[in-house]
């Protein structure tokens, strides 16, 4: 029997681009993967539990000690910049999801900390469509 993958989705302020990630994963995917919500803030965590997350878990540590553990991890190229969510996104978590060993799939949404030269400029819900192609291949392989 095939090992259910783990996927991570990181996200803060009022968690609805998270929720809208694993809004689409759960359509694409029902419960084939066991999807975690890491909120920098509960109401960031809340949203993506509401979602369809099967568990949560809110701040710092919860993020640090979960990435170690998962093997994807899902969220805007935010979720590696210290500092950035308006501070939401504490340098050690930003090293940690850096460092963990998991797949990661950063969707390069414009944020005022960083620009990603070439990224393309894609609405919200395309890059979705393309983070789900990916998931695929992942779980398949």
């Amino acid at each position: 029997m095939k090992k259910k993958r783990s996927i991570a989705v990181i996200d803060g302020q009022g968690g609805g681009i998270g929720a809208l990630m694993i809004k689409r994963i759960r359509e694409a995917f029902g419960e084939e993967v066991e999807v975690i919500g890491l909120g920098t803030n509960a109401m960031a965590t809340g949203a993506m539990l509401k979602a369809g997350a099967n568990k949560g878990a809110s701040g710092e540590n919860a993020i640090v000690q979960t990435v170690k553990t998962i093997d994807m991890i899902i969220g805007t190229t935010a979720i590696v910049l210290a500092n950035s969510m308006m501070g939401e996104l504490t340098p050690r978590m930003a090293e940690a999801i850096a460092s963990s060993s998991a797949i990661k799939c950063l969707l390069p949404l414009k944020i005022p900390e960083a620009e990603i030269i070439g990224a393309p400029k894609e609405p919200l819900p395309h890059l979705i469509d393309q983070l789900i192609k990916r998931i695929q291949e992942f779980i398949g392989s």
